[in-house]
C-alpha cells in the first residue's frame, strides 16, 4: 500500500456518491435559490439608487454640505428602520410613523440636525429618543461612540436589535428617561434630541462637556430647533428653524 492511498472498495464510494446526490438540490430548487438571490441583489440596488436620489434631490440639493453626513446618510439603509409596508416610502422627503405614537423623522431633518452637531470622529455623543434608531445610526457612521436612550420599552428593545443585527458596534442603546440623561456615561462631547421639551432639561446641559454642542426642538405647539453650546461661562444658544417633533416623554408622565 502507498502512503496516502485510501483502500476503500469502489463500491464504497459509489454509495457515498449516491447519498451527496440524493441530498444536493435538485435543478428546480437550484433555479428558485438563484432567483431569490437575484431578487435580493436587485431590491438592493434599488434600495441604493432611491437613497443616491436622496442624497442629491432632498439633501445636496438643499444645505446640507458636509461631507460625512452626505455620505453617512446615503449609505444606511432608511427602509430597515421603517414598519413592514412602509419600505416603498423609506426615502421619501416626509417623517414615517413607527408605531406608538412615534416617528421616524424626515431625511432632511436627520441630516440637518446631524450637520448642526458638526460630528467628528472621535465625539461620543449622547442622543435622546432612539425611535426606530436610524438617527443613532447615520451619527454612529460618523463618530466613535453613539448612547442611545428611548423611554417607550417597545420601541427600545426593537431599535437595540436592529442596531446590533446591523452591526452596529459602536451605539449602545438602553430604555431609560431621557430627561435624565446617561450620567454613568457623561461628559458628551455633541446631544440631539430628537423629541420636543418645553425647555432643555438642565441634566442634559451638565453632561455636555465644556465646548459641546447640542441640537433640540424646543417648545409644546410651536417648536424651534435650537443649537446650544457650553462654555465655561455658562451656554450659548442659538435658534434654527422651525420644526415639528413628538413631545419629550419623562417618566411618570
Amino acid at each position: 500500500m502507498r502512503y496516502g492511498e485510501d483502500m476503500r472498495p469502489r463500491a464504497w464510494w459509489t454509495a457515498v456518491a449516491a447519498a451527496i446526490a440524493a441530498c444536493a438540490p435538485g435543478q428546480a430548487e437550484r433555479s428558485a435559490m438563484t432567483d431569490a438571490a437575484t431578487d435580493q441583489r436587485t431590491q438592493a440596488d434599488e434600495y441604493a439608487a432611491r437613497r443616491a436620489r436622496m442624497v442629491t434631490s432632498q439633501l445636496r440639493g438643499r444645505d446640507i454640505t458636509h461631507p460625512g453626513v452626505l455620505d453617512a446618510m446615503g449609505r444606511v439603509p432608511r427602509h430597515r428602520f421603517v414598519p413592514p409596508g412602509l419600505e416603498s416610502q423609506a426615502y421619501d422627503d416626509n417623517p414615517l410613523p413607527i408605531g406608538d405614537g412615534q416617528t421616524i423623522s424626515q431625511p432632511y431633518i436627520v441630516a440637518y440636525m446631524t450637520q448642526l452637531l458638526e460630528p467628528s470622529k472621535n465625539d461620543r455623543v449622547l442622543e435622546i429618543g432612539t425611535g426606530s434608531g436610524y438617527q443613532a445610526a447615520v451619527m454612529a457612521e460618523l463618530v466613535e461612540e453613539v448612547y442611545t436612550i428611548e423611554i417607550v420599552p417597545a420601541l427600545a428593545e426593537r431599535s437595540a436589535t436592529l442596531l446590533k443585527a446591523l452591526g452596529y458596534a459602536n451605539i449602545h442603546a438602553r430604555h431609560g428617561d431621557g430627561y435624565a440623561g446617561w450620567p454613568d456615561a457623561a461628559p458628551f462631547d455633541k446631544i440631539i434630541v430628537t423629541a420636543a421639551p418645553e425647555a432643555i432639561p438642565q441634566a442634559l446641559v451638565d453632561q455636555l462637556a465644556i465646548g459641546g454642542l447640542m441640537a433640540v426642538p424646543v417648545g409644546r405647539d410651536f417648536q424651534t430647533l435650537t443649537v446650544l453650546r457650553r462654555t465655561a461661562d455658562g451656554v450659548v444658544k442659538r435658534d434654527t428653524i422651525a420644526v415639528r417633533f413628538v413631545p419629550m416623554i419623562k417618566k411618570g408622565g
